[in-house]
């Protein structure tokens, strides 16, 4: 773990900053941010155990010592992602589906040595703005068998629409702490601009790939084969309350201090 963040402090870009998304926008940090780009980013992933990518564009990680959310960055370009369905969406169903998704794939989870998770509800049932192509879902999982009181993972899961896909930015935390983090989650996704011709109001019907489907398969059937992520979240914060938090603080302080460091032109230790 130590050597994964080590490689990600040279070549995290510290915030304020505005980090190029390939060639189809940007994405605007605060102070308190650092951006961790895809190869470092899987490099991190994989430390905790967790599966690599080749969807993700990076990580975003707080400055502040005592924040342990993390946001994974991903590029689906998948075409044009049409959103008249989202007028018919029913939350209760796709709740279900979700449920019914994670359970036929509890089996690998157990496979792999993560425990069997549930769905425990909607922390923020689907909400989609027509005006901006935002899409922000969010559900509960808790570990099968943990204690009642044991923290639950929460996915806070945001979407960009594009013309050529979009980017999602998933923030993982705990029912503790999305209270104040998903407002971090929300400004990242407010801050992601497409540029011009890249702008999911720029399709063009006659010559633009359109996805084989729609808005509301980002929180059904493309989020039961994205619900990995929930697994790896609880792997994730498990191994991170497994090594206690005294060690945990410990390693974030010295990780944000090394992006002090950079951040501010000091020398490496």
């Amino acid at each position: 773990m130590q050597a994964a963040w080590a490689a990600a402090k040279r070549t995290a870009v510290p915030g304020p900053a505005e980090i190029k998304l390939l060639d189809e926008g940007t994405l605007r940090l605060t102070a308190d941010e650092v951006f961790i780009p895809a190869a470092e980013a899987n490099g991190i992933m994989h430390a905790y155990g967790n599966a690599t990518s080749a969807s993700r564009f990076g990580l975003v990680v707080s400055r502040r010592d005592k924040a342990l959310w993390l946001i994974d960055v991903k590029w689906i370009k998948e075409g044009y992602v049409r959103d008249g369905d989202a007028k018919d969406w029913q939350p209760d169903a796709m709740l279900d589906t979700l449920r019914h998704g994670t359970e036929a794939d509890n089996a690998d989870r157990i496979a792999r040595g993560i425990p069997a998770m549930d769905i425990t509800g909607w922390v923020q049932p689907p909400a989609y703005d027509s005006k901006t192509h935002r899409l922000i879902w969010s559900l509960a999982s808790r570990d099968r068998g943990a204690p009642a009181g044991a923290p639950q993972t929460i996915n806070y899961n945001t979407y960009a629409l594009g013309r050529d896909g979009y980017f999602s930015l998933d923030l993982i935390t705990d029912d503790k702490d999305i209270g104040a983090d998903k407002v971090v989650a929300q400004r990242l996704l407010g801050s992601l601009a497409y540029d011009p011709g890249k702008r999911y109001e720029d399709f063009n019907n006659s010559t633009d790939k359109v996805a084989a489907y729609g808005l509301a398969a980002l929180v059904g059937v493309v989020a039961v084969k994205k619900l990995g992520l929930l697994a790896v979240a609880g792997a994730f914060l498990l191994k991170a309350w497994k090594l206690g938090m005294v060690a945990i603080a410990g390693i974030g302080a010295a990780i944000r201090r090394f992006f002090r460091r950079k951040g501010s032109g000091e020398g490496e230790s």
